[in-house]
């Protein structure tokens, strides 16, 4: 057990060297903390780098973090691994930051460290998800950390936005897969409780045929959908709670034509969360039923600008507590975001996903 952590927290010391050279993002000449001390210096700690979102918040960050001439921005990941990232945090205050962003992977692994972190006077904004009080504790207190600040969306508006159409589009006595995001992860938990609220308690007709956590990943949803697939029993509708894991499940039924015929016309219904560019581009296509934009750029920008905001003297980190909205994305309106994200380089001219 002692070997473990201490190899964690090498490991996230490695990481914090490899990904700040990779990473950070000084707004005008590229100089390093010790080069330029005038520069704030803040930390942005991301959840996963092979997490969609995750990478394209990080992504994000960065281009915010450029037009603050003041801030020096370093993003690391805790690559989806509770120790790893417990390392960062702890990382963070031995570099001591000016501010520290934090993107949490497991809200009560995270807390403590996060704690950590105001309990050594460097003012933390947790995002995507927000850290609460009962993360610390194990209560039922919903307030925000305290201490800290938040920027973040409402996991149940994101969900609430398919689970209502799904009412009406999902055939009576379906068959349905749900997939989950990572167990104790605040936005995978609530959107989850919001299936219930907002679908299942309203369709008691319908049938959970398998349920499992894919944990945000898109590879792990294709392996779970290919089992799942093999039972024989067809499955009516995929329900994710992000468009990852929903792209990973329809891949593995892509070529299948129980699910797709040869003309392009599906048999089954998949709802998702993000509105990613990948999501976009699968509701193009008619795989993908709906989603929900949880802006990566407004998250962005919003982070950056209260995180200038405090470390100006301007507000305390405490008065920090804004969400983005969760505006439907489906068949009707996909166009205009595929052109969002065509003008902002993530999706290519000829209708692919950049890189």
């Amino acid at each position: 057990m002692k070997w473990k952590k201490i190899s964690a927290v090498l490991l996230s010391a490695t990481m914090l060297v490899a990904l700040a050279a990779g990473c950070s993002s000084p707004s005008g000449g590229g100089e390093s903390a010790s080069e330029d001390e005038s520069k704030y210096r803040v930390c942005f700690v991301a959840r996963a780098s092979a997490d969609t979102f995750a990478a394209w918040l990080t992504t994000e960050m960065k281009d915010a973090a450029a037009q603050y001439d003041d801030i020096e921005l370093t993003c690391v990941s805790g690559e989806g691994d509770d120790n790893t990232e417990n390392g960062l945090l702890e990382d963070c205050i031995t570099q001591e930051y000016d501010l520290v962003i934090v993107q949490s992977n497991n809200n009560a692994a995270q807390a403590p460290y996060v704690k950590q972190l105001v309990d050594a006077g460097i003012p933390v904004i947790t995002t995507n998800p927000t850290t609460h009080q009962g993360d610390l504790d194990g209560s039922d207190d919903t307030s925000i950390l305290e201490g800290t600040g938040t920027v973040d969306a409402d996991p149940v508006e994101q969900a609430k936005v398919s689970a209502e159409r799904a009412v009406e589009e999902i055939p009576e006595n379906a068959n349905v897969v749900v997939l989950r995001g990572p167990s104790g992860n605040y936005h995978a938990e609530m959107r989850r409780e919001a299936w219930d609220t907002y679908f299942f308690d309203k369709r008691s007709d319908v049938a959970i045929l398998y349920e499992d956590y894919a944990n945000w990943n898109s590879d792990e949803a294709l392996t779970l959908m290919e089992s799942w697939v093999q039972s024989g029993t067809h499955i009516d509708a995929i329900i994710s709670m992000n468009d990852n894991m929903a792209a990973g499940a329809i891949e593995a039924i892509r070529n299948d034509t129980n699910y797709v015929g040869s003309d392009g016309t599906t048999s089954f219904l998949a709802y998702g969360v993000d509105g990613t560019a990948q999501g976009c581009l699968l509701i193009r296509e008619g795989l993908l039923t709906s989603t929900a934009l949880q802006s990566a750029s407004e998250l962005a920008e919003k982070n950056m600008e209260y995180a200038a905001r405090v470390l100006r003297g301007e507000m305390d980190v405490t008065e920090v507590n804004d969400f983005v909205d969760a505006p439907e994305i489906n068949s009707d309106n996909v166009e205009e975001y595929i052109q969002i994200y065509i003008d902002n380089g993530e999706i290519t001219d000829d209708g692919a996903l950049a890189g």
